[in-house]
């Protein structure tokens, strides 16, 4: 059984390291399995059959690439450098995925935090955040365990159709509420479109992190700012370029090509903020 303090080592251990990402990720993995009273790769599987570093795999779209853990039937693990892009490495595991019989959990690390994305078909994605003070939480460490022993007990309840539906109520709702004070319904699709396309591009990592969600709160606290605040984004949608301090890529198709954008009341706000919280990468298309 680990004890606290071998906790607190390890956390001091990895604080400490200076190593870089090819340097230190296998011997971090390693101790993290022995923190978590489990055998690593290589004396677990000596062959390579089920548990190994660096897992060759066929990237989705052509090419090579590896993981650097894989564990059948539990996970694929990247890691980067500390303080590093992990959506850069969950990129890279979404493109092994299925090359390596598609895992349910997808995990990724600069060796101070792990992030554990559940991959389970037909689920909602979630996302289990773990610094290195949370392996100091019974409850977190019995959750890392599970990503190796049990992670069937990491798969959500909530189904993507449920989400699904969640979502068409609350924008359907809106849209009778727009349609109710005079709006047109050709403005009013059109417009809900918008929204959502901002709400999908901001959950797969097209839109900054949080930036249409954080659009959203500031506008709930004086509503009459939303038509001006969505305007300028459409607008740096439709052209590239900055919106506020962040930087907006150029979205082709021709949505963002007018700033066209309907007022909202504070109640409208509030559903859109409701829907805003939902993942909207776990949308089933119409």
């Amino acid at each position: 059984m680990t004890t606290p303090a071998e906790i607190a080592e390890f956390i001091r251990v990895c604080r400490d390291s200076t190593l870089t990402e090819r340097s230190g990720s296998q011997s971090h993995f390693i101790a993290l399995c022995r923190l978590l009273d489990l055998k690593p790769p290589l004396e677990e599987d000596p062959r390579g059959e089920w548990f190994t570093f660096e897992k060759g795999a066929k990237k989705t779209g052509g090419g090579d690439g590896w993981a650097d853990v894989w564990r059948r039937h539990c996970f694929a693990w990247e890691y980067k450098g500390k303080h590093k892009d992990l959506k850069a490495a969950l990129r890279q595991l979404q493109q092994y995925a299925l090359a390596l019989e598609n895992p349910p959990l997808l995990i990724v690390s600069d060796m101070e935090t792990m992030e554990i994305h559940t991959n389970f078909s037909k689920t909602v994605n979630i996302v289990h955040r773990l610094t290195l003070d949370d392996l100091a939480d019974p409850a977190k460490f019995e959750l890392l365990r599970w990503a190796f022993l049990q992670p069937d007990c990491l798969q959500p309840t909530r189904t993507r159709e449920a989400v699904t539906q969640t979502a068409a109520t609350l924008l359907g709702g809106l849209a009778q509420a727009l349609r109710q004070r005079g709006h047109a319904p050709q403005p009013v699709a059109h417009f809900l479109t918008r929204l959502l396309f901002c709400l999908f591009a901001e959950d797969i990592g097209l839109l900054p992190d949080r930036l249409f969600s954080t659009l959203i709160e500031e506008s709930r606290r004086t509503p009459t700012d939303f038509p001006g605040l969505a305007r300028d984004l459409f607008q740096a949608m439709h052209q590239g370029g900055r919106f506020g301090f962040a930087r907006i890529a150029w979205f082709n198709g021709g949505l963002f090509d007018d700033g066209e954008c309907l007022p909202l009341e504070r109640a409208d706000l509030d559903t859109l903020h409701s829907a805003a919280a939902l993942d909207w990468s776990a949308i089933e298309p119409a």
